[in-house]
């Protein structure tokens, strides 16, 4: 009976040292910040749209033409990044987002590799003023316009939420405007 107590009172204090070591309080450092929209986007390996297509020209031996137009909707950052698919060599890519910092599915994407990786879309067909055939997607979160160009595959893409225009002539407008 003694022997119940015994361990029954070392459980109930043993109890009582765990909840109070664990009170609850956290310490941070007052100077620590978090990082800002742009820091954020440089630790995913984003930079300047300019230095991005600049290293994925030199990798491709290519020459990139960007869009003279973009969406109506407002955006507060633009991004590039160079992605080298070192394992496989199949998936180098050059990916630009233009995006909202207050507004988060104010998003135009612009995603751009060799015609040697590129992929197959299923899709309503349009053709550009050019003669280029595209195709028009939709997923969960974008509606995407894909064609070939200057030897390069582009898909481009606007959020699903970010407008209420005519979203496909808007990214087939687009097309058309790359040179």
């Amino acid at each position: 009976m003694n022997l119940k107590k015994s361990v029954s009172f070392l459980l109930l204090l043993l109890g009582f040292f765990i909840l109070k070591g664990n009170s609850g309080t956290v310490y941070a450092n007052p100077n620590d910040t978090p990082p800002s929209f742009e820091e954020q986007f440089r630790e995913m390996g984003y930079k300047t749209v300019s230095e991005a297509v600049k290293e994925f020209e030199k990798h491709c031996n290519c020459s990139v033409k960007l869009p003279t137009m973009i969406p109506s909707i407002p955006f507060t950052h633009e991004f590039g990044k160079f992605y080298e698919d070192k394992e496989y060599e199949i998936n180098d890519s050059l990916q630009i987002r233009f995006v909202h910092s207050k507004i988060g599915h104010n998003i135009f994407k612009i995603d751009i590799c060799p015609l040697k990786n590129k992929l197959d879309f299923e899709g309503r067909k349009y053709t550009l003023q050019d003669g280029t055939k595209g195709i028009h997607f939709e997923s969960d979160l974008f509606n995407f316009f894909v064609f070939e160009k200057n030897n390069l595959q582009y898909l481009i893409g606007i959020h699903n939420k970010a407008t209420n225009i005519e979203i496909p002539e808007v990214l087939v407008d687009i097309a058309n405007s790359i040179n």
